[in-house]
């Protein structure tokens, strides 16, 4: 797939759920960009800061809809209203801990809230493109340290990992029950799964995020605490699996749509799978100044210590391929937040151009 593949999006209706966490202001943030007419469909952004207000993505969308992808009336409402070509279905429970302390609303949300997406284009018998963002933790992970593929059976020991590996069996489901590839002309819509890890980048305020404690502690001139330095994982700038989405969404509006109708890795090269002290070492380097200690690794919650993907299939059969090495996606990082404490005006100025020099170097 050539890299032009962005100019497609130029007037296309885009619909965005979850818009208002840090994925989507930064997807959103680069439809726009490409020419996008961009809704979007979100509850309020779930942190203060967040990268949606300090970037004013609402000034560049088409309509803004603050609403609960749960309300399934108010979803089939603004899909029947906007008439989208494509979506990117990012609404979600994200974070593991949340799971933890709320796990019936992490099923209600990633389970139940992808149902009712996939269940509102099919009464309405919208022909769009559907791209479904779910997480490399949809894996059954036996703490091998092999890189999971495609084919390798879905699990999770903790409610937020088992709730997005049964909202892909939803995911299959609908789509072989409803939106089967082999019929694609007659009903119209390609329905894709992307499974992506860990993401770095400017505007990240998750509670418990590695990039948001880390960059309150070297803001306040404290040491950054880490309980497991060790861990690995598949650690990317957020723009490479966005551009992920963004093709996987193009193949599926391509003559040969059907084939692209299944579940896609997107991920680094297997070396640039990493654990979390070079992460923060990296982001240290970048911010000029501090350090880090390590506290008692010992959770009562499982968190896998070793996690990677195997994204060939989307590097040789969409293009998918990692653009920036890790190393630069931490010094883009720690230059944004610099930037944002220094100035937190300038936050789309710092977004638009970490995204130009993505696309300069993939040579869109």
């Amino acid at each position: 797939m050539s890299d032009a593949f962005l100019a497609s999006f130029a007037r296309r209706r885009v619909l965005v759920t979850g818009h208002t966490g840090f994925k989507g202001s930064w997807l959103s943030l680069w439809l726009a960009r490409r020419g996008a007419i961009v809704a979007g469909y979100a509850l309020e952004p779930p942190t203060a800061p967040s990268n949606f207000v300090a970037a004013r993505v609402e000034e560049v969308l088409a309509e803004h809809h603050v609403a609960d992808i749960r309300d399934r009336d108010r979803l089939g409402a603004v899909i029947e209203g906007f008439r989208p070509e494509v979506i990117f279905h990012l609404a979600a429970q994200t974070v593991v801990l949340d799971g933890y302390a709320t796990p019936s609303e992490a099923f209600a949300v990633n389970v139940m809230g992808t149902v009712n997406l996939l269940d509102v284009v099919r009464v309405a018998e919208q022909p769009c493109a559907i791209v479904a963002v779910s997480t490399d933790k949809v894996y059954a992970n036996d703490e091998s340290g092999r890189p999971f593929t495609e084919a390798d059976p879905l699990g999770g020991r903790d409610p937020y990992s088992a709730s997005k590996a049964a909202s892909e069996l939803a995911v299959a489901a609908y789509r072989a029950s409803f939106f089967p590839p082999e019929s694609i002309d007659a009903h119209g819509i390609a329905l894709a799964s992307a499974r992506a890890g860990n993401v770095i980048g400017g505007g990240d305020w998750t509670p418990h995020g590695l990039v948001a404690d880390t960059f309150k502690a070297l803001a306040a001139g404290q040491p950054v605490r880490l309980r497991n330095p060790a861990s690995i994982r598949p650690w990317q700038h957020v723009l490479e699996p966005l551009a992920g989405y963004l093709r996987i969404a193009v193949a599926l509006q391509s003559p040969e749509r059907s084939q692209f109708c299944r579940a896609w890795n997107l991920g680094p090269q297997r070396e640039e799978s990493a654990d979390v002290r070079h992460v923060v070492e990296g982001l240290i380097t970048g911010w000029g100044t501090g350090t880090w200690l390590e506290v008692d690794g010992h959770p009562t919650q499982h968190e896998a210590d070793v996690l990677r993907l195997s994204a060939v299939a989307a590097q040789r059969e969409i293009g998918a391929v990692a653009t920036w090495s890790l190393d630069e996606a931490l010094r883009r990082t720690a230059r944004w937040n610099r930037a944002y404490l220094d100035d937190p005006e300038r936050s789309r100025d710092a977004c638009w151009a970490d995204i130009d020099a993505y696309e300069a170097s993939i040579g869109t």
